[in-house]
Parts: C-alpha cells; sequence; structure tokens
C-alpha cells in the first residue's frame, strides 16, 4: 500500500467510523479537538521558550505577552478539559452499564468548550488583549493599556467555556443517577451518595459495611466534577464582573477600579475557584484515571480500595481549603489563612497524592510479571511528573519560601510545567493509548517505534524543560518577564530544546493517531453516527476487576 492511501485509509484498513456508537463518536470528537488545542499550546509554549532567548522579529512585545496570556488557558481548557471532558463523558455510562443521559447535551459541550477557547484565544491574537496574572487584581479592565473590545472578545470565549462545563457536569451527575426509559427504578439518592463518598464516610462508622452502587473510577469523576462545576461558578462569576468594569470604562468612561469590590475578599474568591482546577480537579481527576488505567492494565483488584475511596474524599475537601498558599505575599491577606491554607492544608496533598502513588504502584506490583505497554510507560511518566511536580509546590507553599520563590521561574517551571505537562499529560496520554482500541472497535497503532519515541522525547523533555527553568528561578529569573540581554540564556536555551523534544513527540503521535486511523476515519468521526442513538454501550464486557 502507498504512503498516500495509508494517509487516507489508515493501517490496515484503518478505522470505520460506520460502526462507531455516538458516544465513541463524541469522545474521538472531543479527544481530537483537544489534541489540535494542545498542539497550539506547543507552539505557542516554544514561541515563548525562543523570544526569552532572543526577541523574535515578527513578534513585538505586546503579542509576547498576549500569548502568554492566552497559552495557559488554551492548555487547561482548550486541550486538558476537552480530553478528559470526552473521556469521562464515555466512561461514566460506559462504567455505569447505561445510556448517557443526553446525547445532544455532550455534543453541545465540546462546541461550547472548543468554539470558546477559539474565541478567547482570538482576543489575544487580533487584539493583543494581554492582562496575564492581573485577572485577579486589579481587575484587567484598563482601557489604557488594552482595549475594550480585546478584554469583551475574550470573556465571551470564557463564558462559551463555560456552559460548555456547565452542560458536562449536569450529564455526568444526571447519567449516574438517572433512570432510563423502561429501566427499573433506580435509587438516585443512594448512587448520588456513592459517588460523592458519603457511602464511604459513613462505612467508617458502621459495623456492616454498606455496598457501594457506583465504581471507584465513577467516584473520582463525580468528586472532580464538584470542583469543576464549582470552578464554572466562580470563573463566571469572575467574567461577568470584568464585563460589567469593561463596559463601564469603554463605552461610559467610567473609572470604577479601587470602588464596588473589595480587591482582598475578590482576590480570595478567584483564587479559591481557580485552585479548585489546580489542586482539585487535577489531583481528584489523576488519582481517580490512575486507579482505572491501574486496574485495566493489571486486570486485577485495586489494593486497598476503601481506602482509595475514602482518599479521593479527603483530596476533594483538601481541594476545597488550600487557596491561600497563592496569597502569602499578600500583605492584606490574614497570616491565619496563610498558615492554616497556604502551609497546613496545602502541606496535605503529599499525603493524598502519596496515598493514591502507594496504592497505584502496588496494585501494579502484585500483578507481575507485568508486561510495559504503552498505557502502563506513560502511566508511570505521569506518576513521576507528580512525584516531582507536588513536592515543589510544597516547598514554595511556605511563608519563607514563597517569597523568593513565587514570583520566579521556579514556580512555572519545576511545578507547575512538570505537573501538567509531565505529571497530567502523561496521564492523558496514558489514558488515550489504551482507550484507542476501545473508542475504534480496534484499529492497530500504526507504528510501536513511534510510541517510543513519543514516550522518551515528552519524558525526558517534560523533566528537563522544568528543571531548567526551576533553575532559572532560583538564580532570579523573574517569570512573566522578558530579560534583553541574555542574562539567562544558558538555561533558556537548554530550556528550548527540551521543549523542542515535546514539540516532535507530539507530532510524532498524532503522526502515529492519523496513520492509524487514517484520514477516512479522522473526518468520519464529525460525521452522524449510524447506530440508534440511543445505542450508546459497547458490546465489550466490563475492562476491570473491582
Amino acid at each position: 500500500m502507498s504512503f498516500l492511501n495509508k494517509l487516507l485509509d489508515g493501517h490496515e484498513g484503518g478505522l470505520k467510523h460506520e460502526g462507531m456508537t455516538p458516544m465513541q463518536k463524541i469522545a474521538m470528537r472531543f479527544v481530537v479537538i483537544g489534541l489540535l488545542y494542545y498542539g497550539l499550546a506547543a507552539l505557542e509554549g516554544m514561541i515563548m521558550r525562543l523570544y526569552e532567548i532572543k526577541p523574535l522579529p515578527f513578534i513585538d512585545e505586546t503579542h509576547f505577552f498576549s500569548i502568554m496570556t492566552v497559552h495557559p488557558m488554551v492548555g487547561i481548557f482548550g486541550s486538558s478539559y476537552m480530553i478528559v471532558f470526552g473521556a469521562f463523558l464515555f466512561l461514566t455510562p460506559f462504567l455505569m452499564e447505561k445510556p448517557i443521559y443526553s446525547l445532544k447535551m455532550a455534543n453541545a459541550s465540546w462546541m461550547f468548550i472548543g468554539g470558546g477557547t477559539l474565541i478567547m484565544w482570538l482576543a489575544g491574537f487580533l487584539f493583543s488583549y494581554a492582562p496575564l496574572y492581573t485577572l485577579y487584581w486589579p481587575l484587567p479592565a484598563d482601557t489604557e493599556q488594552f482595549a475594550a473590545i480585546g478584554g469583551i472578545v475574550y470573556i465571551v470565549g470564557v463564558v462559551g467555556i463555560m456552559i460548555g462545563t456547565f452542560l458536562y457536569t449536569y450529564n455526568v451527575f444526571k447519567t449516574i443517577v438517572y433512570t432510563p426509559p423502561g429501566w427499573e427504578k433506580q435509587p438516585s439518592g443512594e448512587l448520588l451518595k456513592s459517588a460523592l463518598g458519603i457511602t464511604a464516610l459513613m462505612n467508617f462508622f458502621k459495623k456492616k459495611d454498606t455496598e457501594h452502587l457506583v465504581p471507584l473510577p465513577i467516584a473520582a469523576i463525580a468528586r472532580g466534577t464538584i470542583d469543576v462545576g464549582l470552578n464554572a461558578i466562580v470563573i463566571s462569576s469572575a467574567g461577568v464582573l470584568i464585563l460589567i468594569y469593561l463596559v463601564a470604562n469603554g463605552l461610559f468612561s467610567m473609572d470604577m477600579q479601587g470602588s464596588w469590590v473589595d480587591a482582598l475578599l475578590y482576590k480570595n474568591i478567584f483564587w479559591w475557584g481557580l485552585d479548585l482546577v489546580a489542586d482539585g480537579l487535577v489531583l481528584v481527576f489523576v488519582a481517580g484515571t490512575w486507579y482505572l488505567l491501574a486496574m485495566m492494565i493489571s486486570g486485577k483488584d485495586l489494593y486497598m480500595q476503601n481506602i482509595a475511596r475514602a482518599a479521593l474524599f479527603v483530596e476533594m475537601v483538601v481541594s476545597w481549603t488550600v487557596w491561600s498558599h497563592h496569597l502569602m505575599s499578600d500583605q492584606g491577606q490574614s497570616n491565619f489563612l496563610k498558615v492554616l491554607s497556604g502551609e497546613v492544608v496545602t502541606a496535605f496533598e503529599l499525603v493524598t497524592q502519596g496515598i493514591a502513588v502507594f496504592i497505584v504502584l502496588t496494585t501494579l506490583y502484585k500483578a507481575k510479571p507485568i508486561k510495559m505497554t504503552n498505557e502502563l510507560k506513560f502511566l508511570l511518566g505521569g506518576i513521576l511528573g507528580f512525584m516531582l511536580a507536588v513536592p515543589a509546590g510544597i516547598i514554595q507553599a511556605d511563608l519563607g519560601m514563597n517569597r523568593i520563590l513565587h514570583n520566579t521561574q521556579w514556580i512555572i517551571g519545576n511545578h507547575v510545567h512538570v505537573a501538567i505537562l509531565v505529571g497530567l499529560t502523561m496521564t492523558l496520554y496514558s489514558a488515550i493509548y489504551v482507550l484507542f482500541p476501545i473508542l475504534t472497535n480496534g484499529v492497530k497503532l500504526y507504528s510501536q517505534k513511534l510510541a517510543n519515541a513519543h514516550f522518551w522525547l515528552h519524558l525526558v523533555g517534560g523533566i528537563g524543560m522544568g528543571a531548567f527553568m526551576g533553575m532559572a528561578g532560583i538564580d532570579g529569573m523573574l517569570r512573566r518577564t522578558i530579560y534583553y540581554n541574555g542574562e539567562y540564556n544558558t538555561y533558556m536555551i537548554l530550556a528550548a530544546l527540551c521543549g523542542a523534544m515535546m514539540m516532535l513527540a507530539f507530532v510524532l503521535f498524532l503522526y502515529n493517531i492519523i496513520m492509524s486511523i487514517g484520514l477516512k476515519g479522522l473526518f468520519g468521526i464529525y460525521a452522524p453516527a449510524t447506530t440508534n442513538t440511543h445505542d450508546c454501550l459497547l458490546e465489550t464486557k466490563p475492562f476491570y476487576k473491582e
């Protein structure tokens, strides 16, 4: 078969989209868009890495900062949210063994999130809207620096993302508790208690345990989704507030800065909402995904399942109370909150994440001998990422170290990039590799050599880039700052080389996937499903034990 034929038709016949169920197609639609946005975020990251070595002639400083503003938003919402939501909208009905509550709502979710991310990105690309972290205060409604239209477009994009997020949240919980037409009445209250962890909590005080009505991965999805919904409320409220300020300032020349809203209260609420994602959604979803992957890879029961359920509940509660580590250098912030929320509770994440790592590794160890598959390699890579990134975050969540590290490349390199690019992204890659044959009805991967190269380039590149950025931070390199005289060029050149490794890893991965399913199969994912719209389940038996 010629290269062109294989590109069109895929490896060994590729993806036959006509035989896909509606939920398979929806999940793949999310993942494809999410991967494209990941590629955009990676490209933006490389532009910034190069710019910090030497400013590029085709990008001015204003546009550089607009890239810096939208880059994390594209990575979090356009990529991570899309991939996670697609996987969980598929897994929730699949593991509950009943149809999803609403196919239309699931389709609307990826459209709103994907479209909202594009609109938000255009605010930076077209209007150089670049408030950076001043999103928390002062509000980015200063029309002397940014055109009001840029901020308005940005907020419209954010609203689109949040609408898609609300639809996802409602769909997940409704799928867990509702009774499909023609089914025997489902115990919705008990299902919800089991999903939220209330049943597991009550079991600690009973002589006889109450049976868990939802699988452990569903419990993780439900608890992480609570944080998703709460975060969406906070971000939506902040967006409306910013829009009011922009309209008042831009259209009516009313300077509302310093009035109406208390700055300290706003910052606390904003960072509370943001940390629901950073310290709640990510850690809860990741731990739950690790548990599911460990069971799928090993074919064994999860070690210490009851402890795992309890730890997920504790992690959810911890995620509601750690936000103050972002405000340790704020002179107006209460010292009580700085110590209790910022230091003590934040440090507890070492315990909850440590429990998750121990349970997963023990489950895998008890299943030996075990084959080193793609999904296992990337799972171990993801675990390593968080084992490096979480302690790095705890180090700067200290009143003394925070003053030294928080506004440097340490936090954005050693902590954020290693957590997201190594910990979270490699976990997502593991999930993609394990779900790939399930979502595509058995399509075979085009090249294992490309998959191996993808793993090593991404792992070494991700850890290396974070490490060199962190070293620059220790030497005093501030984040969100351009150094024109090459003060940190050695570190930045090394970080850029590692970033290029990750970029190459993504290109190889994308090429491998496209050659596996073929362009016909890829475009066919977005064609309407030919099966009955209520036929959302696979014929496959559950793929793990519990």
